[in-house]
């Protein structure tokens, strides 16, 4: 099996942040951290009915003291290069070093076209981005001048790469600290596999950090049937019923947990597409 690669044993818990609700969050991420939660994630489109994850980020961080805040996955092209830097270092001294930059391209038109961005050009656009940042972020000029705040990390805060196509995977070892990987561990182990193929190529010391996402809904029969149908509605655009659908039997989350783990990897985060924030004791009893 894949896992063989892996010897660390011990795995962090982080809780995807549900879209549907943003002033509720904030009881979320209280919730979480009491819990003993390593980290909070929010994904990132345009054109959908979600907050702005960096924006809602820096609110969680002032209800907050110890987990960390993530995108997963910030879609960078969409955002300009120096003003993005500024936001994520802002962020990042905000909560005293507690932010986490996942990373993609996004593979949706309807963002792409909202923001002007040609989709066509999305790869090479972040393979653009991402050395610039790491120059802003290190007091270096870009433009002719220099873009502050500092972050408290002096290369820039964490970087986790997202994406499924050869050309994201070999991007994660150029530029990336780690693999944000959101396939089922049904096929994730090739695009794990390519990934420390890739890595160990650079020449990169060690082997990238990997997260691990599934979809769950605990609690109420009023909870699980909200987050399947918001669920639904997030994956529509596949056109393939059922996908995505979250986990919510307590026994066949602790079974998918320990495989993770066996898997090798290093964070499972748990995508609650339902409101309730009483998922998140739920959940913190089937994991810790």
């Amino acid at each position: 099996m894949f896992a063989a690669c892996f010897t660390e044993i011990h795995m962090d818990f982080g809780l995807g942040l549900p879209i549907s609700a943003p002033a509720r969050l904030l009881d979320w991420a209280r919730s979480a951290e009491a819990h003993h939660f390593d980290s909070l994630a929010l994904l990132d489109r345009l054109t959908f009915d979600n907050p702005e994850p960096l924006i809602t980020l820096a609110a969680l961080a002032g209800a907050t003291s110890r987990i960390r805040l993530q995108t997963e996955v910030l879609l960078g092209p969409l955002r300009q290069t120096a003003l993005l830097a500024k936001q994520v270092a802002t962020l990042d001294r905000m909560s005293g070093g507690r932010f986490v930059l996942g990373i993609g391209v996004g593979g949706r038109a309807d963002d792409h076209d909202a923001a002007g961005t040609p989709l066509h050009r999305r790869g090479r656009a972040l393979d653009e981005q991402l050395p610039a940042l790491r120059r802003i972020w290190r007091g270096e000029p870009y433009a002719g001048t220099t873009i502050g705040p500092r972050p408290v990390t002096a290369n820039g805060p964490e970087i986790l790469i997202g994406g499924f196509a050869r050309p994201a995977l070999r991007r994660i070892a150029e530029h990336a600290d780690g693999f944000l990987c959101a396939a089922p561990l049904s096929w994730a182990g090739p695009l794990v596999q390519t990934v420390n193929e890739e890595w160990a190529a650079a020449g990169r010391a060690g082997r990238p950090r990997l997260v691990c996402q599934i979809n769950v809904a605990v609690g109420s029969a009023a909870t699980i049937e909200q987050a399947n149908r918001a669920v639904a509605g997030y994956y529509a655009f596949t056109g393939r019923a059922g996908w995505g659908a979250p986990l919510s039997d307590p026994a066949q989350i602790a079974e998918t947990v320990a495989a993770y783990r066996e898997f090798g990897a290093d964070e499972l985060v748990f995508y609650c597409y339902g409101e309730n924030p009483s998922q998140v004791e739920a959940l913190a009893e089937i994991v810790h």
